[in-house]
């Protein structure tokens, strides 16, 4: 009879397997559970910020404070390394060999499975193992991807990064040696060629270091090492992360600060600062050094010239200057 729940098979019995019965939102043991508020974005293994937070937890694991060759400790103040202070591949005969002479302090040359020797493969073999590079010979394939198919002729040199000193340690060893401290700075000079000649004609004149920030300008690559002639082993090079700050640092503590500018308030003719506590600061190839740089200068200098002639190259520049504060050092 229509309607009558009481007939068998009507209504189901509670407890049985078949189905849910009314309110229990399905079997209990199968019944969809809340997984409480979502986690944060660091607590998310896949998320950008945890992927993040991950590598600056590595890199502090790395970090810590170093000992300079002076013994100085240089932790925590010491500027971070940048994207281009990676291993350096150095590819080619010619320029594998010019980096060898000029004495970079390379790591491993890499030599291609059956290469045909001639006297630039052999010079670089023999000036490696002189100076105790471990040689690897490998295959051509292996060879083109460690050198990202460059046109490598079958050598490869590896150039560790540059350990840059910090910026107090190169105002600290010019106070040592007894001398009126001289010191270069470079203001956006990106051409690492130029800044391995101007370190090579920074040690040639008698200057205690040399200064480069870390953004918007070259580092001490192996083009640089091979410019400056090998004088990068023997005249320290430091980094900083604000040019502005640093010099105002060394201001304080009685160094005067003079830019290189073609219109500059003096000439190298009436350089009378140069005897004194002296730090040089070198602009970019093209717009020279940069406004608030040269808000930090106590003075800005020229180098007379020809009127044919408009400007000179940054490291010629520097070279000139440098040259003319020795000669008036020398004649104390």
């Amino acid at each position: 009879m229509a309607g009558n729940s009481q007939r068998r098979g009507a209504v189901r019995k509670t407890g049985t397997k078949k189905g849910a019965v009314v309110g229990t939102g399905g079997q209990q043991r199968r019944a969809i559970k809340g997984r409480g508020p979502t986690p944060s974005a660091v607590e998310r293994p896949y998320h950008p910020a945890a992927k993040k937070a991950a590598a600056a937890a590595r890199r502090d694991e790395k970090g810590g404070q170093r000992t300079s060759s002076s013994g100085k400790i240089t932790g925590g103040g010491r500027p971070p390394r940048g994207k281009g202070d990676l291993p350096e591949t150095v590819v080619g005969r010619n320029p594998v060999v010019e980096a060898l002479r000029a004495g970079v302090p390379a790591t491993a040359l890499y030599v291609a499975f059956g290469l045909t020797a001639d006297e630039r493969v052999t010079e670089a073999v023999h000036e490696a193992a002189g100076r105790g590079i471990t040689i690897l010979e490998i295959g051509r394939g292996e060879m083109d991807r460690l050198t990202a198919n460059a046109i490598h002729q079958g050598l490869a040199l590896k150039v560790p990064p540059y350990e840059y000193a910090h910026p107090e340690e190169l105002m600290a060893r010019a106070v040592a040696s007894g001398q009126p401290p001289l010191l270069v700075a470079v203001d956006g000079v990106t051409d690492p060629r130029n800044l391995g000649a101007i370190v090579r004609s920074a040690a040639a004149f008698g200057a205690h270091g040399v200064l480069v920030p870390e953004r918007r300008s070259a580092g001490m690559t192996a083009s640089a090492w091979r410019t400056s002639a090998g004088t990068a082993a023997r005249i320290p090079v430091g980094r900083c992360t604000n040019l502005v700050r640093t010099l105002k640092d060394w201001a304080s503590t009685g160094a005067m600060i003079v830019g290189l500018d073609a219109d500059g308030t003096t000439n190298t003719d009436d350089f009378d600062l140069a005897t004194g506590p002296l730090v040089i600061v070198v602009g970019s190839e093209g717009r020279g050094l940069a406004r608030l740089t040269v808000t930090v200068c106590d003075a800005t200098i020229s180098i007379p010239m020809a009127r044919e002639v408009e400007s000179l190259n940054a490291s010629v520049a520097a070279g000139v200057v440098l040259a003319e504060v020795a000669r008036r050092r020398r004649s104390l």
